[in-house]
C-alpha cells in the first residue's frame, strides 16, 4: 500500500467555520499573538491566556469536519494515509483519520505548565468540561496551561512527521501558505520522485518544490477533485 502524507494548515477548516489566524479577519486581528501565544503572555497573565483557549474549545465544540475532512479519511481506503497538521482542532480525528500528528498541540487537550510534553499531565477536555478555571493545577502541582505550542516554543512532532514525509509516495498540502516553519519546511523532506498536490485557491510561494500541482481551490472542491485522481473514480 503506497504511503500518502497529508500536510494541512488553517484552510483546512476554514469552511468547517474556524477562523485562520493570518487573514484579514483572522484570530490574530482581535487577540494579538503577544497576549494569548507566547511563553512571555502566559508567564504575565496565565487567567487571560487561559480564558482565549477556553473560548476557542466551545467554539470548536460547534464545529463538526467538512467534506474535506472526510475525502481525506476516505483516502485510507486505498493508500496508507498519515495526516500532518498544523491546526490544533480534532476535526481529522472527527472525520476519520486513523493517523494524525499534530505539529502545534491540540486545542482540547491541556497540561502541565512545567512540563508541557509529559504525557501523564496531559487532560482531554470534555463537553461539559471545557474550561481551565483560574489557578487549577496539574497533576504536577504547576498551573493547567493549553497543550498548544506558543511562538518560539519547539515542535516536537516536527521530526515524526519528518520521518514520514521522507518515506511518502504521494506528498499533498491543503490550506496553507508554505509560510510558517517549520512546518513549511517538510516540503524539503519528500523525494524528487514523489509528486506533491497543492490545494489552495490562493497563489502559494512553492519555489524550490518539484512537481507540484496546484489545483486551485478551497479544501473541499479541491479534495473532491485531488480524490478523483488518486482513487481513480
Amino acid at each position: 500500500m503506497k504511503k500518502l502524507v497529508v500536510l494541512t494548515g488553517a484552510g483546512m477548516s476554514v469552511e468547517s467555520g474556524l477562523s485562520t489566524f493570518r487573514d484579514a479577519d483572522g484570530l490574530w486581528e482581535n487577540y494579538p499573538v503577544a497576549r494569548v501565544a507566547t511563553h512571555e503572555a502566559w508567564e504575565q497573565d496565565p487567567v487571560y491566556v487561559n480564558n482565549f483557549y477556553n473560548m476557542l474549545r466551545k467554539k470548536l465544540l460547534m464545529a463538526e469536519p467538512n467534506e474535506g475532512h472526510r475525502l481525506v479519511a476516505a483516502l485510507e481506503r486505498k493508500y496508507d494515509v498519515t495526516v500532518v497538521t498544523q491546526n490544533v482542532d480534532n476535526l481529522h480525528e472527527a472525520a476519520g483519520s486513523s493517523r494524525v500528528i499534530h505539529l502545534h498541540g491540540e486545542l482540547m487537550k491541556t497540561c502541565s505548565s512545567r512540563n508541557v510534553d509529559d504525557p501523564r499531565y496531559h487532560r482531554t477536555m470534555t463537553a461539559g468540561n471545557l474550561d481551565v478555571a483560574p489557578g487549577e493545577k496539574a497533576g504536577d502541582g504547576s498551573l493547567l496551561r493549553p497543550y498548544i505550542v506558543f511562538f518560539g516554543e519547539a515542535v516536537p512532532n516536527i521530526s515524526v512527521a519528518a520521518e514520514y514525509a521522507l518515506k511518502a509516495d504521494v506528498f499533498v498540502i491543503i490550506g496553507t501558505s508554505l509560510n510558517v516553519y517549520p512546518a513549511a519546511g517538510l516540503v524539503q523532506y519528500v523525494r524528487r520522485q514523489v509528486p506533491i498536490y497543492l490545494i489552495d485557491p490562493k497563489p502559494v510561494m512553492a519555489s524550490g518544490l518539484h512537481d507540484v500541482r496546484h489545483i486551485m481551490k478551497g479544501a473541499s472542491e479541491g479534495m473532491r477533485e485531488l480524490s478523483a485522481v488518486l482513487l481513480g473514480e
